[in-house]
Order: C-alpha cells, then structure tokens, then sequence
C-alpha cells in the first residue's frame, strides 16, 4: 500500500539523547525520514555521511533529517558521537513506526530469510503530506536524489 500523497503515520520517538520527537516537530518543514537497518554498519554509516556531509544545502532547501531504526537510544548516542552526525536519530525498539511506515520486510543474508528493516525514505512536505517515497535506497546517492526532489517539489 503506497502512502505517497497521504498524510505520513505520526510516531513519537526518542532521540540519541533521549529527546522525544513527534512528526508535529517538523510542521512547517520539508523532513526526510530515512530508515535504515542498523547502526555502525556499511552502508548505514555511508548514508548519515552523506547526509551529515551535505546538512548545509539541505538546510538552504528547508530540509530537515531524522533517521529511524530499530536501535537503542544508547547505541545511536554511539553512532552519532563516532560519526559526529549533525541529525536526529530516533529509536524505535518496538518496531510500531517501521510497522506504519511499511518498511520492516523480508530479506536475505548467506542464503537466510528474516525479517529486517529496509533501506527505505520518505519526502514529507511542510503540510505533513508524503511526496516521495524512495525504496531500494542506494546510500552513496540518495541525498542526491532528495536535494533534486526538493528543489523540484518545493
């Protein structure tokens, strides 16, 4: 079921620090929400550079970023210190808001199935609309992807 063009799931959730966001935070503001699988792994820790790398030009745009995945507070405190990330990342260890949001799925690892997060973001508009729902995210290009989509869209 696709939510592009319907209001985005609201969720509250903590921050690496423990601060509690709601999707009414953002009111007002273009936000990517971005999930991803876990941290301080390969292509997570090469998507929060990118993003953390091009926080200006997103910043120009209105864009503001949240990464979401099922870790802990404490382990994101750990991502966000190691990689000096300049961005909210929100802990969502019942899996409720990766639930709304479709984005927990069946994957694949050494020929095994399991069910895990997938590298999937959401383009919401300052209304609170989702405009954009990018699937099969690539982590070297995506903030790319989504500085182009703004400059379009907004």
């Amino acid at each position: 079921m696709s939510l592009v063009n319907k209001k985005a799931p609201s969720f509250i959730l903590p921050d690496q620090d423990g601060k509690k966001y709601s999707l009414k935070d953002f009111a007002g503001s273009w936000l990517l929400l971005y999930f991803y699988p876990k941290d301080n792994t390969p292509g997570c820790t090469i998507e929060a550079k990118q993003f953390r790398d091009n926080m200006k030009q997103l910043s120009k745009l209105g864009v503001m970023v949240v990464g979401v995945s099922a870790d802990t507070v404490e382990s994101h405190k750990k991502f966000c210190e190691k990689q000096e990330l300049n961005f909210p990342l929100l802990a969502d260890t019942d899996k409720k808001v990766l639930e709304k949001f479709g984005v927990l799925g069946e994957k694949s690892m050494f020929g095994k199935k399991y069910i895990g997060i997938k590298r999937e973001s959401f383009l919401i508009d300052p209304n609170g609309k989702i405009v954009k729902h990018y699937e099969n995210v690539n982590p070297k290009n995506h903030v790319d992807e989504v500085l182009q989509d703004v400059k379009e869209l907004a």
